[in-house]
């Protein structure tokens, strides 16, 4: 839909992209990305809208203009949804005086009714909102199918389905299966019994599954899985965008308090053995163990791009043996 509503003519002045299903939000920012250069927006400046951003920086950005390009896109990564009081009045001032030929592109990976505010109805009225909700169940199989017809790949009905059942909601996972097996299976029709050859539950090192086994509390495998992802060669700044959206989720469903079991059916956590990891994990680290533990994830983030100097990788093993034994989490996790 969103994609359709791009190729229709000109963009807007504002768009916001936000939602927890990382992929979704991902793709539909590279669409619009996309969309933004064959119209000629060939500069493109990028924020980081972190914790310590100074919100100057938006309105030196929409007031700066290339000597190469004529028009502009304003990338800003807004990772919690939430920019603030100081955030809320920058966002607001460029959408009353957007400048022409200027595109603020605004993503996040959190979203709810919560997040919003003046500043996303001031988006609202020049641009357009697109909230990205986490797919139900029942609307996994009808993706898969839909990705797999975008990719080339037929499969029958039973291989859809068990290619859903063992993704378990990740549509990331799902995503790089299917690119995989539209380059195995090229000019044929998937069934069950190519794809039980072709994907395999635990040959394969993944940044999902060392996910569930640092929040299992299983942190020999977690870190077997780290040094698996390393050794592949895989890049750390992609890998520990999932991590921080599992534990943005713990951090949530830590501050339900009481209403934990309404907590996890809102954020849709499926199959049931999913749900005996989180809260095996939530028994064990309170909200202040997931509040340092994000801290970490984002110096680890900062470091991955350089600042500070440090080993990446090696911080991340300390991350992942603090997500797994919160009580022994104390010399792990910078205070």
């Amino acid at each position: 839909m969103f994609r359709k509503q791009l190729a229709g003519g000109e963009l807007k002045p504002a768009y916001l992209i936000a939602g927890a299903e990382h992929l979704l939000v991902l793709e539909a920012a590279d669409a619009l990305r996309a969309r933004a250069r064959e119209l000629g927006y060939l500069e493109r400046e990028v924020l980081d809208a972190d914790a310590n951003y100074d919100w100057n920086q938006l309105g030196d950005a929409s007031r700066s203009m290339s000597l190469f390009a004529s028009h502009k896109l304003i990338d800003l990564r807004l990772p919690t949804g939430k920019p603030g009081k100081e955030g809320s009045a920058a966002i607001v001032e460029f959408c009353e005086a957007a400048p022409p030929d200027t595109v603020l592109m605004i993503t996040a990976n959190d979203w709810s009714k919560k997040h919003e505010g003046a500043w996303s109805a001031a988006i609202e009225r020049i641009g357009v909102a697109v909230p990205v909700w986490p797919l139900k169940i029942e609307e996994l199989p009808g993706w898969i199918g839909t990705r797999m017809a975008s990719r080339g790949l037929k499969a029958t009905p039973e291989a859809v389905a068990l290619l859903a059942d063992r993704v378990e909601g990740n549509l990331l996972a799902a995503s790089q299966e299917i690119d995989k097996l539209a380059l195995l299976h090229a000019g044929t029709t998937l069934d069950v019994e190519a794809l039980e050859a072709s994907v395999a539950d635990d040959a394969r090192y993944d940044v999902f599954r060392l996910a569930d086994a640092a929040i299992g509390g299983d942190a020999g495998r977690a870190l077997h899985i780290v040094a698996g992802l390393r050794a592949e060669g895989e890049e750390l700044i992609p890998l520990l965008g999932w991590v921080l959206m599992q534990l943005r989720l713990l951090l949530r469903l830590a501050s339900a308090g009481t209403n934990l079991d309404a907590a996890l059916r809102s954020e849709r956590i499926w199959p049931a053995s999913r749900e005996a990891l989180f809260r095996r994990a939530l028994k064990s680290g309170d909200r202040a163990h997931w509040e340092r533990c994000l801290a970490q994830a984002g110096r680890i983030d900062a470091m991955a791009k350089g600042r500070p100097p440090g080993d990446a990788w090696r911080e991340l093993e300390r991350l992942v043996a603090a997500i797994a034994s919160p009580r022994r989490a104390a010399g792990l996790l910078v205070s």
